[in-house]
């Protein structure tokens, strides 16, 4: 805008002067005519040497010779794109900047049954009491029980899992998460038998251990009609090579 209105300035005093010039030069020329031709000459060369100059300058808005230099520089030009390099990639003897993804590792296949994928057989002995209640009642569940519970902890009389088997009986199991060296002794059934039915009205009692029984254990279990499942059934039952406690000999 500024460079616009100088312009326009400059223009009006060129007009201005040319014409007060061209008054005086014609106003002395009428009184000297002598003195009408060197000022002539000194006009036309002034002219002459403008022209030539504003041949010679760059257009006006165009880049000069320095600024291109520098552009090329630092934004050097881009060679064109081929299309045939993208859409077939780049030529033999180039290296292509491409991602490089790890390749993932092949999944192993689970191995499977009749009755469908084998289950690893968990190890009982490493848990806790609470985490084999847990485990227990994940069992029966897993197997057709309903109405799961587990009521195990104190004032639990006996009971740990209750639960309603698959034929509609009343299930009540105590469960003994005991070490190797630690067997099942016949006062923990006892205990479980005075309460099992009397309290719980259990239809079947079924003591679980990670263990074994002491034969006086057993002994009272089958004379009060408690079925007891030591480590090794436990297991085979949990892998599914053993059916659960209620479809069992013992336990119909």
């Amino acid at each position: 805008m500024r460079n616009t209105a100088f312009g326009f300035g400059a223009v009006a005093l060129l007009i201005c002067g040319g014409a007060l010039a061209a008054r005086t030069a014609w106003e002395g020329a009428c009184r000297h005519p002598a003195a009408v031709l060197p000022v002539a000459a000194l006009g036309a060369a002034f002219l002459l040497l403008r022209y030539l100059r504003r041949t010679r300058r760059r257009p006006r808005g165009g880049p000069g010779p320095l600024s291109e230099a520098v552009r090329e520089l630092f934004d050097p030009p881009q060679e064109p794109c081929d299309p045939a390099q993208e859409l077939f990639g780049p030529p033999p003897g180039e290296v292509a900047r491409t991602a490089v993804l790890t390749p993932l590792e092949p999944v192993e296949a689970e191995e499977e049954t009749e009755s469908g994928v084998e289950e690893e057989a968990a190890d009982y002995a490493a848990l806790d009491a609470d985490a084999f209640e847990d485990a227990i009642a994940a069992l029966c569940e897993r197997d057709g029980c309903t109405d799961v519970r587990v009521v195990g902890g104190a004032g639990d009389l006996g009971a740990d899992v209750l639960a309603t088997a698959p034929d509609g009986r009343r299930l009540v199991v105590q469960c003994k998460c005991y070490g190797p060296g630690t067997k099942v002794g016949s006062q923990d059934l006892q205990r479980f038998g005075g309460t099992c039915y009397a309290v719980h009205e259990a239809e079947l009692a079924v003591c679980v251990t990670t263990s074994e029984y002491t034969a006086p254990a057993l002994d009272y279990a089958q004379q009060c009609a408690i079925l007891c499942l030591d480590g090794e059934e436990l297991a085979a039952w949990s892998e599914g090579s053993a059916p659960p406690p209620w479809q069992t000999d013992d336990g119909l």
